[in-house]
């Protein structure tokens, strides 16, 4: 009952931010379509010629609308690139590395490019193929990660299970379902139907200090091994074996949501054991939470094909 009367406050939520996300979308919209008759005005009072008209054309696999952290928006090559130059989709993306879930549902900023996205899309005259959500990673991993540890020496080593609860199954939850309400709502007034979701889980990291070019100075990370250390945990396989319980517990949130009322128009991607942990690891992760590009390549390969 408690996770029912849960689910309808967060949908409810997302509603009501959709609501007012429409609302200031309509608003910008007159405003674009006022704005645009002028230029048609002002260029129909000109030279004759001046403005030829281009056929649009649009060769493409389909258009993909993405709104995400850092896995959608690395460095030099991620899953959207990828889905861009090895797919032939073209990507429309609100995503922002070190976004956090929460961050995403419940920011009207973001809502309002997402929105705007979609808009933008349906201008050409296409429907967007999918729409593509990758968070969770940035609410759990961090400055927050040791926090949700007990300490190694403690009586109860591992997860603290009543963190691990209220982090995973409730806030992150909560989130989850408030953006996935929140895109079909926006969706839904846009093209008078939902668009199908995709959300990920990740993969099995290892947590052995690696940042973003080795976490130095400015460059992010690690966001794993110094909660770790802190805790007591020095032994890699005690590390692994942790991580490995805490990516079952997030997917397993995920995989509750996807595909029953009301997101049945939402499908969860099980990406564990996609990329290696074992002694040519690096061959696949760049660094705690990042693949390679043949990490991310591979990755891809499956959210190509569920699309």
């Amino acid at each position: 009952m408690a996770k029912t009367q849960d689910i309808s406050k967060s949908i409810a939520v997302g509603k009501a931010l959709a609501a007012a996300t429409l609302k200031r979308r309509a608003q910008a919209i007159g405003k674009r379509q006022r704005v645009l008759a002028e230029t048609k005005l002002n260029v129909q009072q000109t030279a004759k010629g001046v403005l030829t008209e281009a056929p649009v054309t649009h060769a493409s696999a389909g258009v993909l609308i993405a709104e995400g952290d850092s896995w959608f928006n690395y460095p030099f090559h991620d899953i959207l690139s990828e889905l861009e130059d090895s797919y032939g989709f073209d990507v429309e993306s609100v995503a922002h590395r070190g976004d956090t879930v929460e961050g995403m549902a419940y920011s009207d900023g973001q809502l309002d490019a997402f929105s705007r996205r979609v808009e933008k899309v349906l201008r050409t005259g296409v429907e967007p193929r999918a729409i593509l959500l990758s968070a969770g990673g940035n609410d759990v991993a961090g400055d927050e990660f040791s926090i949700l540890l007990n300490h190694a020496t403690s009586s109860t080593p591992g997860l603290n299970e009543s963190i691990v609860t209220g982090v995973i199954d409730q806030r992150a939850r909560q989130a989850y379902v408030t953006i996935l309400s929140a895109i079909t709502e926006i969706c839904t007034a846009h093209l008078g139907h939902p668009v199908p979701i995709v959300i990920h889980g990740y993969d099995y990291p290892v947590p052995d200090g690696r940042g973003f070019w080795g976490g130095w100075g400015a460059f992010p990370g690690p966001w794993l091994e110094p909660g770790f250390r802190r805790k007591g945990y020095a032994v890699m396989s005690e590390r692994k074996q942790i991580c490995v319980k805490l990516i079952d517990r997030f997917d397993t949130m995920l995989g509750g949501l996807a595909g029953k009322a009301p997101f049945g128009h939402v499908k969860f991607l099980n990406l564990r054991n996609t990329l290696s942990t074992g002694t040519s690891y690096k061959a696949w992760w760049a660094n705690e939470l990042h693949p390679t590009k043949k990490g991310f390549e591979e990755v891809t390969k499956k959210i190509a094909a569920v699309i």
